[in-house]
């Protein structure tokens, strides 16, 4: 019996057609990165596992994948070597590394796959890909690098044409800083506040309420906080009701400060205003973001939840330099958005890589073919040649199911007249130009 193929579960597989669309959309996520001047790198998808897990605990630490050669297994060694879980810490490890080599402030973009050992089902993968963006400064990182991030979101995603998206962002040192004016000044006693508001569109204002009590939050600084936080308006609009809270707290006025920065350089960078949304609720579970935060979000499906996040952090590689390395990002999960694009299909539309067959009619005009298409690829066009003789029939119906556009028919008679046939497949229509007369025919279809 032979075994049974299977694809692993929690991984992503596409058919071609399918395939082309995922790289169509990694093309545009690298050509929207390096049009702001960032730069790509690579980093090993695995690295040494005292490295990735410098720092202990966290949800994602628990589901790393251990690396080990059959050798090293048959001895009883412990794995040296772990799957990457995301592209922070492997970034963290780069900076600290190369830090005397690097020009800051240092523009990195990194698309790869990253691995984690979740419970496969819909929308959780265990290989899937991350498109981040971060810029990384030397003892400091001016506000304004805070704005270019999602400016640049904004851009990719609507060259995508993935709908309408709204880019919600807000900075931390707002609630943080409000909370400490309340006399919650307590660090771990802050972070779980905030976690309970970053969870304000899941469960609601009444379960958010009665959460942020229970952590020990006063009533009435509870109904100001929720009030805060549940403020529409426009950006400039939520500005100036922060500002008329006249909360003398450093920490609040330090964010108050970034964020109205941030607000203006959007403004500069001409990021449409119904892109983006001042949202005091968005304040990111992750505990190591310490101003500025991102969500992005489908509109009319919020139910994907957040298909693009990030924010500032103050020290990205304190676990392997002394340095003062302050940073801001984002990532693309891509994997998860295209999956669920698909299922809602909403996969932009994207032509097929190849875009010329040239057919075989007569076996004996075989170098004629291989000649023909040479030409066709020398004008840069993407061409397929059919290599074996079969029946027009059947060439036509490949060319149809592998997505070609255009067939270039050629038999005996045309070859005597200096002629082609030019079919196209969605049409259903041909035209017969000149040999030479072919290239721009084709340029104009495309």
């Amino acid at each position: 019996m032979p075994t049974q193929p299977r694809t692993p579960p929690g991984t992503l597989e596409l058919l071609p057609r399918e395939q082309m669309i995922f790289q169509h959309m990694l093309d545009v996520i690298r050509r929207g990165f390096e049009r702001f001047g960032f730069v790509g790198i690579e980093t090993p998808v695995f690295e040494l596992r005292d490295v990735l897990l410098t720092k202990s605990g966290g949800e994602t630490e628990k589901q790393v994948y251990f690396v080990q050669s059959t050798g090293g297994l048959q001895q009883g060694h412990e794995p040296e070597l772990a799957l990457r879980f995301d592209l922070t810490v492997p970034l963290a490890r780069y900076v600290a590394e190369h830090e005397r080599e690097l020009a800051f402030p240092f523009r990195r973009y990194q698309i790869q796959r990253v691995y984690r050992g979740e419970r496969a089902q819909r929308g959780r993968f265990r290989e899937f890909y991350q498109c981040d963006i971060d810029v990384i400064g030397k003892d400091r990182l001016d506000p304004a690098y805070d704005a270019e991030i999602p400016a640049i979101i904004v851009q990719i995603f609507e060259e995508l044409k993935i709908g309408d998206f709204t880019i919600h962002f807000s900075n931390r040192k707002i609630l943080l800083g409000l909370l400490a004016s309340y006399g919650v000044t307590d660090e771990e006693k802050q972070k779980l506040i905030l976690r309970e508001i970053d969870k304000l569109d899941k469960i609601g204002t009444d379960k958010v309420r009665v959460n942020v009590i229970a952590l020990g939050l006063r009533d009435d600084h509870t109904e100001d906080l929720l009030k805060l936080i549940t403020h529409k308006g426009s950006k400039d609009e939520i500005l100036a009701h922060l500002a008329a809270l006249r909360v003398n707290h450093p920490v609040f006025q330090q964010g108050l400060e970034e964020l109205s920065k941030t607000v203006a350089v959007l403004e500069s960078l001409g990021t449409p205003d119904n892109r983006i949304r001042l949202n005091l609720a968005i304040a990111r579970g992750l505990d190591y973001y310490t101003g500025t935060v991102y969500e992005t979000l489908i509109d009319a499906h919020p139910g994907f939840g957040s298909v693009c996040s990030g924010g500032r952090y103050d020290d990205l590689a304190s676990h392997y330099t002394k340095s003062k390395l302050p940073g801001v990002g984002i990532s693309i999960g891509l994997t998860r958005l295209f999956d669920q694009l698909n299922a809602h299909k909403l996969l932009p539309q994207v032509p097929n890589t190849v875009q010329v067959l040239v057919t075989q009619l007569d076996p004996q005009l075989g170098a004629a073919y291989l000649k023909l298409a040479a030409e066709l690829r020398r004008a840069g066009f993407n061409v397929e040649n059919y290599l074996e003789p079969a029946k027009l029939e059947k060439q036509l119906k490949y060319a149809d199911k592998a997505g070609i556009p255009f067939v270039v028919l050629m038999g005996s008679d045309e070859r005597a007249k200096g002629t082609v046939m030019l079919k196209d497949l969605a049409t259903k229509t041909q035209t017969e130009v000149t040999h030479d007369g072919l290239i721009e025919k084709l340029r104009g279809m495309f």
